[in-house]
């Protein structure tokens, strides 16, 4: 009777694997495991979606969901699960499961799993502990695990509740056997909760035990880098892709909603969300209209019935489409697929392409619908509210049977909310119930006495397959049964406190008034209210299930909280007069609207106008009808009846639908009639001043009845759908360039063409409306219809990226954006442009509302005439609610929709460029370039890569990866050597010979100069290839002993190579962007890979990686993540699209992501390579079903048996994954030979693209290749080695079959063409028809066999034979064609740093000369460009030589005539006429896009003229500069333009404008430009303008915003000039010397501008003014008397400086501290940063006792540019002084410091400044040559864009 105690399983007679066997056999011990076999099932069934034969056999059971620890413990599998399981994988795979009954049989590794006896120990101990984990999850950090935290805590034991379990109790004496049992039976489960509760406790506190461990080991970042979050273990545990996790798993997640199971038709509520989805994406609704069109031109195909019309031909192909967005998301739902497996797997299913290609927008568009449809709940609750206010008013009219039927719905439902608790406590119990008794079972450790055995029988606890699975449908009932509880008792909470607020009203207002009183109250309420002029509840309810669109349901929200507010105020105002009193209304009169705008609104409305309004004017709902019903249908029928109200008595009387009209009055004497009764109150109170009297509008007394009019009507839904699609049909967009833009916008800046659009319709940024679409697409084809709409999604695109340039300029301050209505007449002024209008000229009183005011006024007129003076009053109304309410709040809403639509296109376009950069190939080295890839592949070559320095200091590396780019070896060549000097060269050589690499690729980040060290090293290449290749050749002077001495050296040093072989190195050298590996070597990840390498040798590594595979690093480059435990923020500072730092992050990111997915899963991912490399492990993190934790989880997990799988099946086997991640992944997942799989025979298809759905289970793929080579139909069942051998046959056949195919192809052309055949270029794929075919497997009908699969039941799997076919042929061939190498353009603006649009034709440039030949003159400008001014350019007359023009370092400012980008230089010119051109004249650069249509090119020709003038002045003050004559020489001395006898022409010594064309340079006074900088607004904050000074003719003045509203002047002196006009060449500032206005803005400004940065984002620093910090600090000081306090804020009195304020004892004091480009100035020592200052500053708060002070020396701070000061972040580096804060008091008490006076502080001259920083070049200025964008915020030091 004790047959259950055998087992490890638990009790039971029923057989178990791993438990006693029937016959009494001991089971041979299992390995433990984090699945049982039932865990399988999710795999083995047909996951098509609609098939589900296959679990029949074994009845209804559950799977055992991955993390389930207690679903182990129950073990066990069903006969059908093994029959399944044996159809799989076979007898061996079930032998190996199980183990044998004899000794080993069928395990490899042995009985024990290969684990040893030990592991059996272990295996009881984890048992019976309940503590299974997957293999690899978590990360050994050195804390304790749990077992061993579990075994230090004793406090609980659970076996003392068993030992009076069955012990005497009186009590039980006298009762029968039954009531023993009983009795003891309770006993029994009270026991069992109490332990259970105490082993809950006890875990919690382990748990908790556990992570404070981990919190004080370690820092939060650690955990969040090794997964070790609560958050990561949840993604470990669960078998479902990580990438769902947030979207389906999460917590309270909305999207969690039941799916329809396997088979079941779609539901309405899919197909209405299908339809949604299907409107919203273009692509799938484009798709869905050609098919409808070629459904209606094509003839019937086969199969179709003859009596099918063309329109149910054009429906089915719709509903197909429908369908396959139901699918999908069933699919991602309910199996939990991810989109690139739908796509590649599921298409017979999910049958539009269009749909495919567009699974994750379907993802964004199903949240959004999910949001939608929450809001519509939330109005429908919203107006139940409102309906039940109405029904209660009028129950109220009885009186006391109000009160009593209050009472009696009050009781209600405080009586259902009682029971609704109860069922809520219920159904938690016995969802506790039913997850304890899964404990117990699984627990293994059910510890019952024999007394309990024999009173109770044989046990009973044993569950087979069906009940298991019938307790989880009943525990997933009882879950959705809490959730429509809790949803419940909200409802019943809210409805239980509106009823008893009512009843309390009521209560009150029935014992402070009598009968007839309240009745009179009520009545007068109800007058006010207005109910039936306001809404309708059926009426709007209907409309709320129509709505389509979220906007369109929030127009509803506001509508009726409007309504809401506007009751509330009444009623309170009703209770207020009627005497009532109550503890709520009271509380409530405390209580202030969320909306403060609204108050007006409840005052007006709790007077009682908004009735008196309604008599004279149409309710805002009946005209929102008739104002859709007009617009949409072109008419309206007056005797239209509302739902609902189809047997009232007035249904359908046109009456109903009219505005009432007032008779026999006018408005002032139906004002006044109305004011006398004191019917109509007025808000205002008449004044006698002139103001009063003039001012009509302020004396009105119908005022106040407008704005109620008003602000209803505005609000009204349906008008707002009707005037908001009138708006985006009208409204335009304007720009104007601010005094900012109008000084530095020429015809070569970026922003020309955005700065003065005009009227440009708004309507073009968006999708074309739907009717206007339907004209456009009348009477075309389905081909025309795909070239329109490609045609409008360019358009559209194009529009929507010169919005985001737009917002980029306007954020700059360059220009302003304006959207609005046409304007009404010309808006410019007689003496002013309309772009220098001010801004009220553009106000929206002036705009054309004449299309508003005609669709409203033919609704809300009278239909039959009345007064003028009544339409009046009227159209006052429907101004005011336009020009008030509707109009900004329409600009609002357009621009925010301008701004979303142009980023969802410019994160596309980022996106595209991301995937245009993962889609580039392995580099392929130039001696196969010659061979198809197909035929030739490129495999793991070894690769050099190499990284040079412009900086002399930094030396030159070159580093040796192997084919798996792994380092091999480096070089390093001293930073000032040459490769060309011998030793150097021989070192070279050497190393080249060592390695022996394919090729060489050099980094472009040093510049130009990369092509020079590219070019060295080709010779070098050359050399020592020829050397290796020659090694067995004796030269002609070389004797025997040399010979053999030389053969000895070469052995020695090359001892792994054989003097017989032949092998013949090649190898060449290219150019490649290193753009990504300059991040690797400045990043954690390098940092934590190579930590003591150098910098530019990590690079050197990347740069060789990239070339082997650029994917590759990508992935790695997202591997990394930041604090928060986001993925891919490295990824934020590559350079990917130039519109990127406008674009939101996280949608950046996620796009990048799903890039990244898409081309992983195209391209496929070694597995074992990547958990081998460190620099491949990111590849896993892309793969369908996985994620960082699951691919790093997985990693972890291979480590642990070896390190190697050898076959896709071993991953299931293994458990090194759960069934839904295994069936998403592991198609992606490529098991490739390696060295340690050497003497293993591999499955050919687990290198393929194949699903084991269609070799292991359904051994399709083999059948297909049996029947290709016809062996017959016995042989698919042979052994699995006859199968592969098989497999290998065919493929083997179908790569013969290429072969042939291309010297076929080959031949024919150059029979034709010549020797002209594009080798690299043919693809088998593309240029071979199926015709040509002629392998074996083109002979096979594989349509036939899917249609024989269909019908036999197992689902469409013609998708899956096609690619068998192909994989066949082409086994995971890569899609992406090999890297090639920049030239012309690209490399161009690799090397240099610019583009067509820096470097353009026309534009000024200087450049300084370094030689002059026979031809011309060389100059080397900015950025080490190279330049070339020929003889003729030199001056406008005729030159004989270069000499006599310029000299030698001579620096120049000339124009560039032509851009050679191929010869990597540029043409100049000094000649005058260049120089006089206009910048139209010289044409725009291709690379921007043309002029747009709506640009006012009259306008762009003024200010063009503008500036000529100011450009002829500027060209005449620098003649001496430009060279006027042949005679002029630029930088000698013996010739002058002016005076011709060899001196310079005389300094007049007045202040004069100066010929300076730099864009933060003004000719201004002080106050214009003090103007130009509070104008532009926080744009300008950290901006620096230059002027000339007034003090003296040699000096500049820099003006400078520290902050919005705070300008510093700082003086800077000039030395050299040329002339009074020009610049100096030397400017000084404080002794320290700069050579150009960018230099000072370099050098001076931008690291001040960081000190501000600084300043900002510092601990201490608040953002007050100093009283209120004074306050602050006095507050402080008394609530904590021994403390001292201290903070900085801004000084009010110096400009520029920051104000230390300090409290010791009774009195606020302060310090003032200066600011300068080495740090912060105080008490006469400058320190690097403000810690170090504040700590000097408590060890000596009181500062220097001498009267010296120094400030000055940092006075000033200059912004580099808008972008650098706005985009650069804080870095979050903290000090150890930062770190290191204490509470307590610092420092001894010190001396009052000694108050500062202004004197001390004020005009002070600032001390020299240290040595200069490196130079930085200002993002607001021309583009310079070789200047680089500042790098991203958080990048790492050092690094290069």
């Amino acid at each position: 009777g004790k047959s259950g105690k055998g087992g490890r399983g638990g009790k039971g007679g029923k057989q178990k694997m791993g438990g006693s066997t029937k016959d009494g056999k001991k089971p041979q011990q299992r390995r433990p495991e984090r699945y049982d076999e039932d865990g399988l099932d999710d795999f083995i069934e047909d996951d098509i979606g609609d098939q589900d034969d296959i679990r029949q056999g074994s009845g209804a059971h559950s799977s055992s969901m991955y993390g389930d620890d207690e679903a182990i413990m129950e073990g066990g599998v069903s006969e059908a699960q093994l029959n399944e399981a044996e159809e799989i994988f076979g007898t061996d795979y079930l032998d190996f499961m199980g183990g044998g009954a004899d000794g080993n049989d069928g395990d490899p590794f042995g009985g024990d799993g290969g684990y040893g006896d030990d592991y059996d120990d272990d295996f009881e101990e984890r048992k019976r502990r309940k503590k299974f984990r997957e293999r690899g999850v978590g990360v050994n950090l050195g804390v304790d695990s749990d077992e061993e935290i579990q075994e230090e805590d004793s406090d609980y034991d659970d076996d003392d509740d068993e030992d009076d379990l069955f012990g005497e109790d009186d009590n039980l004496a006298g009762m029968d056997d039954k009531q023993r049992a009983e009795v003891l039976r309770l006993k029994r489960e009270k026991k069992k909760l109490a332990r259970e509760e105490k082993r809950r406790e006890r875990k919690g506190k382990i748990e908790a035990k556990r992570k404070a461990m981990l919190r004080r080991a370690f820092e939060p970042v650690q955990l969040v880098e090794n997964f070790c979050t609560e958050k990561d273990d949840a993604i470990r545990m669960k078998d479902s892709p990580e990438r769902f996790y947030d979207w389906l798993e999460g917590e309270n997640n909305p999207n969690v909603r039941p799916v329809p199971e396997a088979g079941e038709p779609i539901q309405i509520e899919e197909e209405e969300e299908a339809m949604w989805i299907m409107g919203k994406i273009p692509e799938i609704a484009s798709e869905c209209y050609s098919a409808t069109v070629e459904a209606l031109a094509a003839p019937k195909e086969n199969g179709e019935s003859d009596d099918m019309s063309t329109e149910d031909l054009a429906e089915k192909k719709e509903r197909a489409i429908r369908e396959s967005i139901a699918h999908s998301l069933r699919y991602m739902r309910r199996d939990k697929l991810e989109p690139e497996f739908i796509r590649r797997y599921r298409a017979d299913v999910v049958s539009s392409p269009a749909v495919r290609n567009n699974l994750y927008r379907i993802i964004d568009e199903d949240a959004e619908w999910e949001r939608m449809v929450e809001a519509r709940s939330k109005i429908e609750t919203i107006l139940n509210e409102l309906n039940d206010e109405v029904r209660a008013e009028e129950d109220g009219k009885a009186g006391e049977e109000h009160l009593l039927k209050l009472k009696e719905q009050l009781t209600m439902a405080q009586q259902r909310l009682e029971n609704t608790v109860k069922d809520e406590e219920r159904v938690k119990v016995e969802l506790q119930g039913l997850e304890k008794a899964k404990e117990l079972s699984a627990d293994g450790d059910k510890e019952k006495d024999d007394d309990d055995d024999d009173l109770f029988g044989e046990d009973d606890d044993e569950e087979d397959e069906a009940t298991k699975a019938t307790k989880e449908k009943q525990k997933a009932s009882l879950q959705s049964h809490l959730d429509t509880i809790t949803t419940l008792l909200q409802t019943q909470s809210e409805q239980v406190a509106r009823l008893d607020a009512a009843y309390h009203e009521a209560e009150a207002a029935a014992a402070a008034t009598s009968r007839g009183e309240r009745s009179n109250l009520i009545a007068a309420l109800s007058k006010k209210l207005c109910r039936d002029k306001l809404w309708h509840y059926r009426d709007y309810n209907e409309y709320v299930s129509s709505i389509l669109e979220y906007r369109h349901v929030m127009d509803i929200k506001g509508y009726l909280n409007l309504i809401k507010e506007g009751n509330q105020a009444i009623r309170k105002k009703a209770s207020t007069l009627g005497g009532a009193s109550s503890s709520k209304s009271s509380k409530d009169k405390n209580k202030r609207s969320k909306r403060f705008d609204w108050d007006l609104y409840r005052t007006c409305v709790s007077e009682g106008l908004r009735d008196i309004c309604y008599r004279f004017v149409l309710s805002p709902f009946r005209v929102g009808i008739k104002l859709e019903e007009t617009h949409n249908k072109n008419g309206f029928s007056y005797e239209r009846i509302l739902p609902g109200d189809e047997n009232k008595p007035d249904a359908g009387e046109p009456r109903q639908w009219m505005t009432p009209k007032i008779e026999d009055a006018n408005p002032q004497e139906f004002a006044s009639e109305l004011v006398g009764s004191g019917e109509l109150v007025l808000l205002s109170t008449a004044r006698d001043d002139a103001d009063w009297q003039d001012n009509p509008e302020m004396n009105d007394p119908l005022k106040g009845c407008r704005y109620v009019a008003a602000m209803e009507l505005a609000h009204e839904p349906r008008i707002r759908r009707v005037l908001r699609a009138i708006y985006r049909s009208e409204a335009v967009i304007t720009t104007r360039p601010t005094s900012k833009g109008l000084g530095i916008i020429d015809g070569f800046h970026e922003y020309y063409g955005l700065h003065l659009l005009r009227n440009k319709p708004v309507k073009e940024h968006f999708p074309m409306d739907a009717a206007e679409l339907e004209k456009r697409r009348a009477r075309l084809n389905a081909e025309e219809v795909k070239e329109l709409d490609a045609e409008l999604k360019l358009k559209e695109t194009n529009s929507c990226i010169q919005y985001l340039n737009m917002l980029k300029a306007e954020r700059s301050g360059d220009i302003s954006i304006h959207v609005h209505l046409p304007f009404v007449g010309d808006v410019s002024d007689n003496d002013k442009p309309w772009y220098k209008c001010e801004l009220e000229n553009l106000g929206r009183d002036r705009q054309d509302v004449g299309k508003f005011m005609e669709a409203l006024e033919r609704v809300y007129f009278p239909a039959d005439n009345d007064t003028d003076e009544w339409n009046d009053e009227r159209r006052k109304i429907l101004k005011m609610a336009l020009v008030n309410y509707l109009l900004p709040q329409f600009e609002a809403e357009t621009r925010r929709d301008l701004k979303d639509v142009s980023t969802k296109v410019g994160v596309e376009a980022a996106a595209q460029t991301l995937r245009d950069m993962a889609m580039e190939g392995p580099y392929r080295p130039s001696h196969l370039l010659g061979e198809n890839r197909f035929i030739v592949p490129t495999g793991d070559v070894p690769i050099v890569g190499v990284c040079s320095s412009n900086d002399p200091k930094d030396g030159t590396f070159l580093a040796a990866v192997n084919g798996r780019g792994e380092l091999t070896d480096h070089l390093a060549i001293p930073g000032g050597t040459s490769i060309t000097s011998e030793k150097i060269r021989e070192k070279v050589i050497t190393f080249l010979m060592q390695t022996r690499p394919a090729a060489v690729v050099v980094g472009s980040g040093a510049g130009v100069g990369c092509k020079l060290t590219a070019r060295r090293l080709g010779e070098v290449i050359t050399q020592a290839t020829e050397r290796w290749n020659n090694r067995l050749i004796q030269g002609q002077d070389e004797d025997d002993e040399d010979f053999e001495a030389r053969m000895q050296t070469f052995r020695l040093m090359h001892s792994n190579i054989d003097d017989d072989d032949d092998e013949v190195w090649k190898c060449n050298v290219d150019i490649v962007d290193d753009n990504v590996a300059q991040l690797f070597g400045r990043s954690v990840r390098g940092k934590k890979e190579f930590p003591d390498m150098a910098v530019n040798l990590k690079v050197a590594i990347a740069t060789a990686r990239w070339a082997k595979d650029p994917l590759g690093e990508l992935a790695y480059t997202w591997s990394s993540a930041s604090d928060a435990g986001v993925f891919g923020t490295e990824m934020l500072f590559l350079n990917i699209h130039p519109l990127q730092r406008l674009l939101p992050k996280p949608m950046l990111l996620r796009e990048y992501e799903r890039v990244l997915c898409d081309v992983t899963a195209s391209v496929g991912v070694d597995l074992n390579g990547a958990c081998t490399y460190d620099h491949l492990h990111g590849l896993l993190t892309f793969v369908p079903g996985l994620g960082p934790r699951k691919a790093n989880n997985l990693k972890q997990s291979v480590s642990r048996i070896g390190g190697v799988v050898s076959s896709r099946k071993s991953l299931l086997v293994k458990r090194l994954m759960g069934p839904i991640v295994y069936n998403n992944s592991v198609a992606f997942l490529r098991i490739r030979a390696t060295d340690h799989l050497q003497d293993q025979l591999l499955h050919p298809l687990d290198d393929s693209r194949c699903h084991p759905d269609v070799y292991h289970r359904n051994k399709w793929a083999i059948k297909i290749a049996v029947d290709a080579l016809e062996l017959g139909d016995s042989a698919s069942n042979d052994s699995e080695d006859y199968a592969i051998t098989a497999l290998r046959d065919v493929m083997q056949n179908s790569r013969d079959e290429i072969e042939r195919l291309f010297n076929a192809t080959k031949a024919e052309w150059e029979a034709h063409y010549g020797p002209t055949f594009n080798v690299g270029a043919w693809d088998p794929r593309e240029a071979v028809p199926a015709e040509s075919w002629r392998d074996k497997v083109e002979e096979l009908d594989l349509e036939t066999f899917a249609e024989m699969i269909e019908e036999n039941g197992n689902g469409k799997w013609l998708t899956h034979l096609t690619m068998i076919k192909w994989e066949f042929r082409l086994p995971f061939e890569d899609p992406r064609k090999p890297m090639e190498p920049p030239s012309g353009e690209k490399l161009f603006r690799l090397l240099t740093g610019e583009s067509d649009v820096t470097l353009c034709p026309g534009k000024e440039v200087t450049g300084k000369v370094v030689k002059n030949g026979d031809f011309g003159s060389q100059v080397k400008l900015e950025g080490d460009v190279p330049g070339f001014i020929p003889l003729r350019n030199l001056a406008d007359d005729h030159v004989e030589a270069a000499e006599d023009i310029v000299s030698v370092g001579t620096i120049v400012t000339a124009i560039i005539t032509e851009v050679k980008m191929d010869h990597m230089c540029v043409d100049l010119s000094l000649k005058m006429e260049d120089f006089k051109k206009k910048s139209s004249q010289w044409g725009r650069p291709q690379s921007l896009p043309p002029l747009d249509d709506f640009f006012d090119r009259e306008a762009a020709f003024k200010i063009d003229e503008e500036k000529e003038k100011e450009r002829e002045s500027r060209l005449r003050a620098l003649r001496l500069t430009i060279g006027g004559s042949s005679g002029t020489k630029i930088g000698g001395d013996s010739h002058d333009a002016d005076g011709g006898d060899g001196t310079q022409a005389p300094r007049t010594g007045k202040v004069t404008r100066r010929a300076c064309a730099h864009p933060a340079f003004r000719n201004a006074s002080h106050s214009e430009v003090d103007r130009e900088l509070k104008e532009a607004g926080d744009a300008m904050v950290g901006e620096a303008l230059i002027r000339p000074s007034n003090r003296s003719c040699d000096s500049l003045a820099i003006h400078w915003m520290v902050r919005p509203g705070c300008i510093k002047v700082i003086e800077v002196h000039e030395e050299d000039k040329d002339t009074d006009a020009s610049i100096g060449n030397r400017l000084i500032i404080k002794k320290e010397v700069y050579g150009s206005i960018d230099e000072l803005l370099g050098r001076y400004i931008a690291p001040m501008n960081d000190r501000v940065e600084e300043i900002q984002h510092h601990r201490k620093f608040t953002d007050k003014l100093e009283d209120e910090l004074d306050t602050q600090l006095y507050d402080m000081k008394k609530a904590n008397p021994n403390g001292v306090f201290y903070f900085i804020c801004w000084s009010e009195s110096y400009p520029g400086y920051i104000s230390l304020r300090f409290i010791m004892s009774r009195t606020a004091r302060n310090h003032t501290i200066g600011i300068s480009p080495e740090g912060f100035a105080w008490n006469g020592k400058t320190f690097n940063n403000l810690d170090k200052l504040l700590n000097e500053f408590k060890k000596n708060p009181s500062g220097a006792r001498t009267p010296q002070h120094r400030s000055s020396s940092n006075s000033s701070a200059l912004s580099m540019s808008s972008s650098m000061s706005t985009s650069r972040q804080s870095t979050g580096v903290r000090t150890d002084d930062t770190s290191r804060q204490s509470r307590s008091r610092w420092g001894p008490a010190a001396m009052p410091p000694v108050p500062v006076t202004a004197s001390r502080w004020g005009n002070m001259p600032p001390p020299p400044a240290g040595p200069p920083p490196s130079f930085a070049r200002p993002d607001g200025a021309p583009p310079i040559f070789g200047y680089r964008p500042p790098p991203p915020p958080g990048a790492p030091p050092g690094f290069r864009q």
